[in-house]
């Protein structure tokens, strides 16, 4: 598991306030051993310099998480943000995400098979093991496994997961929990 002695350059990165909003999505492009430095077209309103906030960092083969601390906040330059001594112990923090994903393949006996029709989703909520989709009603079993793959900052991510629960929400939409198997990031 990555820790801050790790580099996190070109991962994938969630930022949330302190009540758990989600404020941006972007990729880390500086890292130095206590600094991540991330850029964003338009600073999220409301985040300052001093302000907490929470990270999420998209690395394989699970997602870490932070607290952190915003030092620099810039109309035309990165937010920079102190990452923390340590990887927290946070395995239950469920972050709410709005992020459009594709689930291209079933996995079977460690093989991957293409569906004839990818399968479009929305990740509604994300932790360190795994996320809660939202996908048309009755689309997964539990029991199922997929390669899941979704854009973030000009980067796809690419998620193997297993399906856990469900709920249905009518005749037109379930909810399904997924456990996080794999993941990696994959260039454009």
């Amino acid at each position: 598991m990555k820790s801050l002695n790790s580099d996190y350059t070109g991962c994938s990165i969630f930022i949330y306030d302190e009540s758990g909003n989600q404020l941006c999505r972007t990729l880390v492009t500086y890292y130095n051993r206590r600094i991540l430095r991330i850029e964003v077209e338009d600073p999220p309103s409301g985040l300052d310099a001093g302000d907490g906030c929470r990270l999420l960092i998209l690395t394989a083969p699970k997602p870490c998480e932070y607290r952190g601390r915003i030092i620099r906040v810039g109309r035309r330059k990165p937010i920079a943000m102190y990452g923390g001594k340590e990887l927290e112990n946070r395995c239950e923090t469920r972050y709410r995400i709005k992020l459009p994903a594709t689930i291209e393949n079933y996995i079977c006996d460690s093989s991957a098979y293409p569906m004839r029709l990818p399968l479009k989703v929305e990740l509604i909520n994300i932790s360190k093991g795994g996320a809660r989709i939202l996908a048309p009603y009755n689309a997964l079993s539990e029991g199922d496994r997929f390669l899941m793959r979704m854009g973030v900052s000009g980067r796809d991510k690419v998620l193997i997961a297993e399906v856990r629960n469900h709920i249905d929400l009518g005749d037109k939409a379930s909810e399904y929990g997924c456990k996080f198997l794999i993941s990696s990031d994959c260039g454009k």
